[in-house]
């Protein structure tokens, strides 16, 4: 029997084979090691090293990139070609060129995807709000940091964040950048990670100093007071809808709508649209567009272009003669992208961890950040003065005796020696005896030394100031809001996104209203053939033709926007309207509605309804004797949606069907020729459509229930006889003066 080999020994034979021409061994190593060992790591480093933003609103590609820039001395000098700047954030970003130049490309002010851009940039960068607008290669573009970036790296060099080795530990980069404000507000940021995502919409730039200054005054404030909505470089409307908004504060997860705005030039008879939502590209609207045109969705446009140039964006849309532009516009609002839901997750790395935050949770997070920075900035400024009184201290001694520290130098006869000789002369500590023995000798006298010793009493108080500051927080708190107010005056800007607070919704003005109305009379055979007359019509020929077989089965008088719905054998209603049928004669078949409606293979049409605000209820009645009311609210839906499954129960063959208004009697009758009478506010209404119903009449094995009729479209004449005191009920038999004519006619 072979021996068993090890999994080092496999290993080892996989890495090294040692025979020629052989297939190496594969050493099988379980699904769950394999994703502990090579598939974790990978989904964590793309979480925390590239995908998700951290508290300073940056992921690592965009602080690499503006850190170089920054060390590159390209915040206030002058511009330099990107690709100087991408080929030097190699040494800190080691993805390669093209996702350097792309990173650099969305911070730019060319490309206009920030409401504040951090790169001033020079040359094409495209535009975020086109999709096949190319930018220029980096050879080509110039670019520099933005003033704004100030506020960014302000303090950096006093200790206000840690500093790490870069990926081949050649030079330092920030962990995080000192942002005065919350840039991780006010910078829109995405990021698809493994297994989770982060969407940051921007705020206006004022209203996030607002907010904050507020929060830090008083974190119970209500935030939508102060941040009233998000902003967007785009422009566009911002639906405001208060319940929506509330839960992004709270959750940090919802979404909102934006739509375009326009303008109707009478005088050409065009629509411009200079602003579309952030989520959007003009190609995107233009394809869109295209399509419902061809699709023969939208009639009322006879052209449209993007006319889009120096002066900004401008898709122009020419109209046909007569078209209304607000109903249009209404149309496109609700097929396009010109109106669009912009969805956030405010998903945030905190310590390296990833979590989903609200606008509250954010800023307690930023405001804490950011006063520890503050603390190391001022503790940092603080042991600088302490290190510079020290050597103050030291000098005052030396002022006491001048003549002797000379003294003391001159005798010394080697270098080495004059530090410790001045220790042991003076009583001071080798940091003092250096900076004494390093004063140039035209500064060794006691006017010099005494402007010196002044500074003493000032650094003094200076010092105590700055420890007062690191310890008292009430007081970094006021000084973080004098710099929030500082950065609002320099940098803020007006909105760009327009709060729309009194708004119609998109689906508010219906492809109906431009449906003409006019009344109609509509009939119905039993095998499904249908036909929608004007009244007019009806008049000159009003013997209506049915196959042979066929007959009357259901008939209304309507309009024509009123809704259709259909039911099949197979518990399915498709609904259409009655707009979508041609104007047909009392002569012909009419339409085959399992043709008309493409009915699923083998389904069959068993009733009808027509309703035009659907009020009132349905009344099924099944063979077995039971009866089921569904609100006829139920079949309303908010899309334009054709079918609907699971219409009614499917426990038995529907035996007939009533739309009920108002309650009223109705007249059930059974194969057996019985005759059940019942008032249909028994039945009381549900709001499931498949409910299977109560029982109403009682069968004997071999019968069932056939058929039902409003107790007024029939020929009972002593009803009397048939009315149940309690249900269910038997009924009785029809006698023959009761009867009346064989077939019987289902009226709606």
């Amino acid at each position: 029997m072979a021996k068993k080999r090890t999994p080092e020994e496999g290993a080892k034979k996989v890495n090294n084979p040692n025979v020629m021409g052989l297939r190496p061994e594969v050493l099988e190593q379980p699904i769950t090691q394999t994703l502990e060992l090579n598939y974790m790591p990978y989904a964590m480093s793309v979480i925390v090293s590239r995908a998700i933003p951290e508290i300073d609103g940056f992921k690592p590609s965009h602080r690499k990139l503006l850190y170089t820039m920054y060390q590159m001395h390209l915040l206030g000098g002058s511009r330099t070609k990107s690709a100087n700047v991408v080929g030097q954030t190699m040494k800190l970003n080691p993805h390669g060129d093209a996702a350097i130049y792309d990173t650099m490309v969305r911070l730019s002010r060319g490309y206009g995807a920030l409401l504040h851009p951090l790169v001033d940039s020079k040359g094409n960068f495209g535009k975020v709000y086109s999709r096949d607008m190319a930018w220029a290669a980096s050879r080509y573009t110039e670019v520099r940091l933005d003033p704004i970036c100030a506020e960014l790296f302000r303090d950096i060099d006093q200790d206000t964040v840690d500093f790490v080795d870069n990926y081949d530990g050649s030079m330092k980069e920030p962990t995080l950048l000192p942002t005065t404000f919350p840039n991780v507000l006010v910078s829109a940021n995405q990021g698809i990670a493994v297994g989770m995502a982060s969407n940051l919409c921007g705020f206006n730039l004022g209203e996030v100093c607002d907010v904050t200054a507020a929060y830090l005054k008083n974190p119970k404030i209500n935030l939508m007071e102060h941040l009233k909505a998000p902003d967007f470089p785009t422009g566009g409307q911002l639906l405001y809808d208060e319940s929506a908004l509330r839960q992004i504060y709270t959750t940090g997860r919802g979404s909102f709508q934006v739509r375009a705005r326009w303008r109707y030039l009478k005088s050409e008879n065009l629509i411009e649209v200079y602003e579309i939502p952030y989520t959007t590209t003009v190609e995107a609207i233009m394809d869109k567009v295209a399509e419902l045109i061809k699709a023969g969705k939208i009639k009322e446009i006879a052209d449209m272009r993007d006319e889009t140039d120096l002066n900004g964006l401008k898709i122009t849309i020419d109209l046909k003669r007569g078209t209304d532009p607000d109903k249009l516009m209404a149309k496109l609002f609700k097929s396009t992208t010109l109106q669009d839901a912009c969805s956030c997750n405010f998903n945030i790395l905190i310590a390296g961890m990833p979590k989903v935050m609200g606008i509250g949770e954010i800023l307690e997070e930023w405001t804490g950040w950011r006063m520890d920075g503050v603390r190391r900035r001022t503790y940092y400024v603080m042991k600088k003065k302490q290190e510079k009184l020290h050597l103050l201290k030291g000098l005052k001694k030396i002022l006491l005796d001048i003549d002797r520290a000379i003294k003391i130098i001159r005798e010394t006869e080697e270098d080495a020696e004059v530090v410790p000789n001045l220790m042991i002369g003076f009583g001071i500590d080798n940091i003092q005896a250096e900076y004494v023995a390093d004063i140039k000798l035209r500064n060794i006298n006691k006017e010099y030394i005494l402007k010196r010793i002044e500074e003493v009493a000032g650094l003094e108080e200076e010092i105590a100031d700055l420890q007062d500051l690191v310890n008292n927080p009430g007081r970094i708190k006021k000084l973080i809001i004098s710099e929030l107010a500082a950065v609002k005056k320099k940098y803020a800007v007006p909105r760009r996104t327009e709060i729309v607070y009194d708004y119609q919704p998109a689906g508010a003005l219906e492809e109906d209203d431009e449906t003409p109305d006019y009344p109609v009379h509509v009939f119905c055979s039993r095998e499904g053939y249908f036909k929608k007359i004007t009244p007019q019509s009806l008049r000159m020929s009003s013997e209506q033709k049915y196959k042979e077989g066929d007959g009357p089965f259901l008939y209304w008088e309507g309009s024509n926007r009123d809704e259709l719905l259909v039911f099949t054998d197979k518990q399915q209603c498709y609904k259409t309207r009655l707009s979508d049928f041609d104007d047909s004669k009392a002569s012909v078949l009419g339409d085959f509605l399992a043709t008309k409606l493409v009915m699923d293979p083998g389904e069959s049409f068993v009733w009808a309804c027509l309703t035009s605000d659907y009020t009132g209820s349905l009344l099924f009645f099944f063979e077995n004797g039971k009866a089921a009311r569904v609100e006829l609210s139920a079949y309303q839906t908010q899309t334009r949606r054709k079918k609907l499954t699971g219409a009614y129960s499917d426990k038995s063959p529907l035996a007939g069907a009533l739309h009920i208004k108002e309650d009223l009697e109705a007249a059930a009758i059974s194969t057996e020729g019985r005759c059940l009478v019942f008032h249909t506010a028994l039945l009381s209404p549900k709001t499931t459509r498949s409910t299977q119903g109560v029982n109403v009449m009682t069968l004997k094995p071999k019968w069932k229930a056939e058929r039902i009729l409003p107790l007024g479209e029939t020929h009972i004449v002593n009803a009397a006889r048939y009315r149940a005191r309690s249900l269910p009920a038997a009924g009785a038999l029809l006698k023959e003066e009761d009867r009346g004519e064989e077939q019987l006619t289902l009226l709606d």
